[in-house]
């Protein structure tokens, strides 16, 4: 005869009591997954989009010094876009649990196991400039609307044409390359100092008219700059043969004008400006001596030192800017030099004004963050 009490049986009070603890055990890192998971995708944003910004900066500063120095020791550039970065970040997680009870205390046993994963999948991209796109970006010269719109943005005119204009109304700039390698006119520095006096006196603008149903730059000195520019402006007249009767001048790409009334600028290619910065790099005289590398006489002028300092030597720089290795030799910027620093930036910035149309491949930076 089996007598019943009314009171619940210990061992099923026990068995529940397990059975709801070990439910909660199991809950609390399956909550925690289920946070991390949903929780990964906004904290990369601040960590990748900057890291790939600086991966990507460094790595252009030390590509475009590695062709200055290939170029300058006669070897083919090579330049290799970051097309594409796409980087996916997964978190996975497995609980088991499993649990057994006996009619007994000492028969109870309780099992809990668990598996994560993370995983970080980065794959990038490279295209090669090659082509259609080489000849564009590096052979072709920069328009001369580009080079006049960054006087009107600050840039100093000395600094701009130095770089950037090879001829003007045929006065011709230095050159550094083996081929065509040449002095400048002495009257190209005056006129660039001259330029720079009207420019600085808030003398020099530009703007563009219509004429013959097109698009025309004209380049105009103002006669109420507040400053007496006469003695400049008749230098600039003597120097480019031109006539300033209402102080303006048509703007054209060439190297000689049709008539008194025109400037005729030649502007170089990057191809070009490449050539002419890799011709200052300090280079071994052991290598020109061997005939690995061609020697460039050096120009001293007042107010125009070298456009760049490259430094090399066998030893790995303390403080640099951007080094590369190359021939079992170090080639650096110093980071102290501003003058050399502010240099490289803007010929990297001058890549993006020759960029005139096509098939733009701009970096494209996906991050999945299942």
């Amino acid at each position: 005869m089996t007598v019943r009490t009314g009171y619940p049986d210990m061992n099923s009070i026990k068995t529940s009591y397990y059975k709801k603890n070990m439910i909660q055990i199991l809950l609390i890192p399956v909550f925690l997954l289920v946070t991390a998971c949903t929780a990964i995708g906004p904290p990369t944003v601040a960590r990748d989009r900057f890291d790939y910004v600086n991966a990507m900066s460094e790595s252009w500063k030390r590509q475009m010094l590695l062709n200055l120095v290939k170029i300058r020791y006669l070897d083919a550039p090579v330049f290799l876009d970051v097309a594409s970065v796409i980087n996916q970040y997964s978190v996975e997680g497995e609980i088991s649990l499993g649990a057994s009870w006996s009619d007994t205390i000492t028969g109870d046993s309780q099992t809990i196991g668990g598996t994560g994963k993370y995983s970080d999948r980065p794959t990038i991209t490279y295209a090669p400039l090659s082509g259609a796109r080489f000849t564009q970006q590096l052979m072709t010269p920069i328009p001369v609307a580009a080079i006049l719109s960054l006087l009107q943005s600050g840039y100093p005119a000395d600094f701009v044409f130095r770089i950037g204009v090879q001829t003007i109304n045929g006065v011709n700039n230095r050159f550094g390359g083996q081929i065509m390698q040449r002095r400048a006119d002495p009257e190209f520095y005056e006129l660039l100092r001259t330029l720079s006096k009207i420019q600085h006196s808030d003398g020099l603008g530009m703007r563009v008219k219509s004429k013959d149903d097109n698009s025309a730059v004209v380049l105009f000195f103002k006669s109420d700059a507040g400053v007496d520019l006469s003695g400049e402006l008749a230098l600039v007249q003597k120097i480019l043969q031109v006539s300033l009767i209402d102080s303006e001048l048509d703007v054209v790409f060439g190297s000689v004008p049709k008539n008194d009334r025109e400037l005729a600028i030649q502007t170089r290619s990057m191809l070009q400006i490449i050539v002419e910065l890799a011709s200052h790099i300090d280079v071994p005289t052991r290598d020109v001596a061997e005939g690995r590398v061609y020697a460039v006489p050096k120009e001293s002028i007042p107010d125009f030192p070298d456009l760049i300092t490259i430094h090399s030597g066998s030893e790995h720089p303390v403080d640099s800017y951007a080094a590369i290795r190359y021939h079992n030799l170090w080639f650096w910027i110093d980071d102290l030099d501003l003058d050399s620093k502010r240099i490289f930036a803007f010929t990297m910035l001058l890549f993006s004004l020759t960029e005139t149309g096509g098939d733009q491949r701009t970096p494209i930076v996906t991050v999945p963050t299942n």
